[in-house]
């Protein structure tokens, strides 16, 4: 399909001139907290007591995957009991740890003030934002660099809207210590967390043509046994290679959520940790993203083995999974975004219960044997082929042991060699901007 992408409300909100605002850096909400599967989270109980905060200061370290010198931040109540009043929001260039490099922090504004109150299940935009270190967006000094983007919580939040699993290491100050946000130190905030709190979306003024590409599935989309601050799951490597082959015109965002299923949960949010159902949630973490031109999509092993299933059997059938794929690619193409399936990687003999079985297998591969034979798609990633070793079934050996906690494998996750394999898999021309066909 060659659909142009429809512009939706988002895009057009203060774009400027010759210009459009894309995403460069994304977290897929979930919640409240602390509902979720995250990956080496530290003890939450000084930094927000019972998953509430009240009166003190978020640093969220970000990695932006295409720099422009004006920005805008997405912030998030999706899963709040009521709205939640954010102030003092500051963008600045992340030194490490908890620190700032001086005299890099920008300010933000919501319809030109410097508060806001963000009503229960919505998402807020902010005003553009000046970034003055940002010359060029090709700059090779940025890099790899991060932001970190400070705010004040205001009162008590109650139930925290959260991505879980953000391998990725940000900071919080106590509570009851007040407005930090200025503060360019890393002693105001002695508390660390891997998971992203209410701040869900960064876009950047890009070129018209940039090519914009979500990573949209489970926690093997979300970077699980990846390593902890490494940026090494598939989708940063497939940046990576991107970059290296079109420079500053492409931009790779993660849209995924450890346990998220296809077509289940009937309802969210909790008692299910894996966020709501990917057709649940394309509205949101999608098709009202900013400048998102084509999604590559790997999911479905969830549906066969979430814990709701009984005792021994896969929960869903692998047909399905496969109208799940059809209905969700449609409309996604119907907005002008191509769709690119990917096979699911191996689970036979996963540690995981029903995950394991033989049974699953066998609709895991029902389900790559349509991803590999039908015309819906606008292209296909052959993920089981980069990572299986045929003899077994199995995950290859060098991909299965958990690259942040190490210990034996759960032969259900890839280890960060298996994700650079993963990102290697991709063929970049399914992938270029306009100009490179």
């Amino acid at each position: 399909m060659n659909a142009t992408r429809i512009e939706n409300a988002a895009d057009r909100k203060d774009r400027p001139a010759g210009a459009k605002w894309a995403s460069s850096w994304t977290a897929a909400m979930q919640g409240p907290a602390p509902a979720g599967v995250p990956a080496a989270l530290p003890d939450q109980s000084f930094a927000l007591p019972g998953y509430s905060a009240r009166n003190q200061t978020f640093r969220m370290v970000i990695r932006p995957d295409l720099w422009g010198r004006m920005v805008r931040l997405r912030f998030s109540n999706a899963y709040g009991d009521r709205p939640i009043k954010l102030g003092a929001v500051r963008v600045a260039l992340h030194a490490g740890s908890g620190a700032l490099v001086p005299g890099t922090a920008a300010r933000a504004k919501f319809a030109a003030a410097d508060n806001i109150s963000i009503p229960c299940g919505s998402e807020i935009l902010s005003d553009p934002i000046e970034l003055p270190f940002v010359d060029r967006p090709s700059d090779a000094a940025l890099i790899g660099r991060k932001l970190a983007v400070s705010f004040h919580v205001e009162g008590e939040t109650g139930p925290l809207t959260w991505h879980a699993k953000a391998m990725t290491t940000s900071y919080i100050s106590p509570r009851d210590s007040g407005v930090l946000s200025k503060d360019e130190s890393d002693a105001a905030f002695p508390y660390t967390t891997t998971a992203w709190h209410f701040l869900d979306g960064l876009d950047v003024a890009a070129p018209n043509d940039a090519t914009v590409v979500a990573a949209l599935g489970d926690s093997i989309t979300d970077g699980t046994f990846a390593t902890l601050n490494g940026d090494d799951r598939w989708s940063d490597r497939l940046s990576r290679r991107l970059h290296a082959a079109y420079g500053d015109q492409v931009s790779v965002v993660n849209v995924g959520i450890g346990g998220n299923q296809v077509v289940g949960p009937a309802t969210y949010p909790p008692p299910f940790n894996g966020g709501p159902s990917a057709l649940g949630r394309l509205e949101r973490d999608i098709l009202s993203r900013a400048g998102i031109t084509h999604v590559i999509w790997v999911e479905g092993v969830n549906d066969f083995g979430q814990a709701f299933a009984p005792a021994g059997t896969p929960s869903a059938t692998a047909q399905a999974v496969i109208e799940g794929l059809r209905t969700g690619s449609k409309r996604m193409q119907e907005a002008g975004i191509k769709v690119i399936a990917g096979t699911l990687p191996p689970s036979l003999n996963a540690t995981r219960e029903v995950y394991g079985a033989p049974e699953t297998d066998a609709r895991r591969r029902e389900v790559n044997a349509f991803i590999r034979t039908s015309d819906i798609f606008d292209g296909m990633v052959d993920f089981e082929a980069a990572t299986m070793d045929a003899a077994t079934g199995e995950f290859k050996a060098e991909f299965q042991p958990d690259s942040t906690l190490g210990g034996p494998p759960d032969l259900l996750h890839p280890n960060r060699a298996g994700y650079l394999a993963m990102g290697d898999a991709v063929e970049l021309s399914m992938l270029a901007p306009r100009g490179y066909d």
